[in-house]
C-alpha cells in the first residue's frame, strides 16, 4: 500500500473516532499558476528565476521547455513519473513575454497560523468554524499532503505549538522524538522553517461534550495573519450591535446561543440534531452555524453540574442582510432547549442577537436594543423641561403684569370666578368643586381667579 493509500485509511479511522483533523491546503508545486508571479505556469522558452536565498522543495509533474533557470541557493526537485525539463532557444508561445521571466513566489509566505490555508477534514454543508479553531487545535490530527511538495512558517517562538499527530511525507507522527529528528533532518528543513517550534503529545478528544481548542494564547497570530491582506483591519459588519464570538477575530451579524451542560450531553450528536433539524429548513438555508467548546469565567449561582469554566458556544452567522434568520433560529433553539433540554444534557441556554442591518432605515433602528428606552428617556426630558418653563413663564407674565393672583383675604364681597365668554358659566351644570373659605356669593365657584389678558375687557 503506497502513502496515498495509507493516508486515506488513516483518514476514515479518523472519522470513526472522534479525532479532528486539518489538512494544509497550499503547496510549492511548479504546476500550480497560484505560485507564480504571472499566476500562471511558464510558458516554453520562457525564463524561469526562484527566490536565490530562499530553502525550497518543489515537485514538479508535467516536462517544460525553458530558455533559461535561475535556481535557489539551497533546494530540491522532486519530479514525478514523465516530468522533466529540457532548454528552449526561442519563445513558441507568441503569449510569453521576452523581457519577463516567471518569478517564482517567496515560499516564506504561508504560515502555520493562516485560517485560510487549512481546511477541516470533516466539514458539513451549513457548517463552520471560528477563526482560532480553523488552525489546528492541540486534539487534532494535522495532514500535510503526501503527493505534492509544501512549506510552512511556524510562526514565533513565543508559544510552542502541539497537536496530537502529525502526517508528512507518508509517516505519521505521534512522537516528540520522531518528529524533532524529521524536523532537524533536510526534508523537514526544507519543509518547516522559523524559529517556532512544532511538538505532538497524545492528546485526542475522548470527551463527548467536546474539547476547548486551545488556541487562545496564539490568537492574535491568527488574527494578524488572517487581516494581513485587509492591512490588519476588520471590515465594518452589516449591522448594529456586531456581536464578537470567543474564537473570532471580526464582528458578525446573527446571534450566539450560550449552553451550560451537565455529564449526558454530546456535541457530535447536538451538531448532528442541528443539521437535520434545523438547517435543512428552507428558512434557515443562509445560516451558518458553528459549534464549539470554548472557555468563559464562571457565573454566579450556576448549576453545580455544569463543566467549570466553559460552555457550548453556538454561533449562528447571517450571510445576508435583512433576513433575520438567525434571531429566529435561534429562539427555535431555546424552545427546543425547554423541551427537551434534559434529555439533550443540556442545562440552560442564553441568546444574543446583532442589531438591525445597517442602512435599513428608521423603523428598523426603533427595534433595537436601547431604542425604546431612549424614546421614553426623551419623553421624560421633555416633560422635566417643561416643569422648569411653566413657573419662569407666569413669574415673567406676572413682573409684566399679565397675570395677576390675590390672596384670599383681600377678595370678600368681590364676584369672584372665571369668565370665559365663550361659554356661560352660570348656566353650566357641571358641579362646582369645594370652596377653599366662606363665599359672600352663592353662586361662586372659587375662592381663586385668574384673570385672562386676552378677555380682559370682556370682563370689565
Amino acid at each position: 500500500m503506497g502513502a496515498l493509500g495509507r493516508l486515506l485509511l488513516w483518514l476514515r479511522l479518523c472519522a470513526l473516532t472522534r479525532a479532528a483533523y486539518k489538512i494544509w491546503v497550499p503547496n510549492t508545486d511548479f504546476d500550480a499558476a497560484d505560485n507564480w508571479s504571472q499566476n500562471r505556469t511558464p510558458c516554453a522558452g520562457a525564463a524561469v528565476e526562484f527566490p536565490a536565498n530562499k530553502m525550497v522543495s518543489v515537485l514538479v509533474r508535467e516536462d517544460h521547455h525553458v530558455l533559461d533557470m535561475l535556481l535557489p541557493l539551497d533546494g530540491e526537485f522532486v519530479l514525478a513519473s514523465g516530468a522533466g525539463f529540457s532548454a528552449a532557444d526561442t519563445s513558441s508561445d507568441p503569449d510569453c513575454s521576452a523581457g519577463a521571466p516567471a518569478l517564482f513566489l517567496d515560499p516564506d509566505r504561508f504560515s502555520w497560523h493562516d485560517p485560510l490555508l487549512w481546511r477541516s477534514g470533516d466539514v458539513a454543508h451549513g457548517l463552520f468554524s471560528v477563526d482560532a479553531e480553523r488552525v489546528p487545535c492541540r486534539h487534532d490530527d494535522v495532514v500535510f499532503p503526501a503527493d505534492g511538495s509544501f512549506r510552512v512558517g511556524l510562526g514565533p517562538r513565543a508559544r510552542p505549538l502541539r497537536v496530537n499527530s502529525v502526517w508528512a511525507l507518508g509517516q505519521k507522527f505521534t512522537r516528540d522524538e520522531d518528529l524533532a529528528a524529521f524536523l532537524a533532518s533536510r526534508a523537514g528543513r526544507l519543509r518547516f522553517h522559523g524559529p517556532g517550534a512544532l511538538s505532538v503529545g497524545p492528546e485526542a478528544c475522548v470527551d463527548p461534550s467536546g474539547c476547548v481548542c486551545g488556541n487562545t494564547e496564539v490568537q492574535p497570530w491568527i488574527c494578524a495573519a488572517l487581516l494581513q491582506p485587509l492591512g490588519g483591519h476588520c471590515p465594518q459588519a452589516a449591522c448594529h450591535d456586531a456581536l464578537r464570538p470567543e474564537g473570532q477575530c471580526c464582528d458578525l451579524c446573527g446571534a450566539i446561543v450560550s449552553l451550560s451542560h451537565g455529564p449526558a450531553f454530546d456535541l457530535e450528536q447536538y451538531r448532528a440534531r442541528l443539521l437535520h433539524n434545523f438547517l435543512t429548513l428552507a428558512q434557515y438555508q443562509e445560516l451558518q452555524v458553528a459549534v464549539s467548546k470554548v472557555p468563559r469565567p464562571p457565573r454566579p449561582r450556576e448549576a453545580t453540574r455544569a463543566e467549570a469554566g466553559t460552555e457550548i458556544q453556538v454561533v449562528l452567522l447571517e450571510t445576508r442582510s435583512e433576513t433575520g434568520g438567525a434571531g429566529r433560529l435561534a429562539r427555535a433553539l431555546l424552545a427546543d432547549v425547554a423541551e427537551h433540554g434534559e434529555a439533550l444534557g443540556v442545562l440552560s441556554a442564553t441568546v444574543q442577537e446583532s442589531g438591525a442591518p445597517i442602512g435599513a432605515g428608521s423603523a428598523a433602528g426603533l427595534h433595537r436594543p436601547g431604542s425604546l428606552a431612549g424614546l421614553a428617556g426623551g419623553v421624560a426630558g421633555a416633560l422635566c423641561l417643561l416643569l422648569l418653563v411653566l413657573p419662569a413663564g407666569a413669574l415673567w407674565l406676572h413682573r409684566t403684569g399679565r397675570l395677576r393672583w390675590r390672596r384670599l383675604d383681600e377678595a370678600s364681597g368681590a364676584p369672584l370666578g372665571f369668565h370665559n365668554p365663550v361659554f356661560d358659566v352660570a348656566g353650566s351644570s357641571e358641579q362646582p368643586p369645594q370652596p377653599l373659605a366662606p363665599q359672600a356669593d352663592a353662586k361662586s365657584f372659587s375662592q381663586i381667579y385668574f384673570v385672562n389678558p386676552l378677555f380682559a375687557e370682556a370682563e370689565a
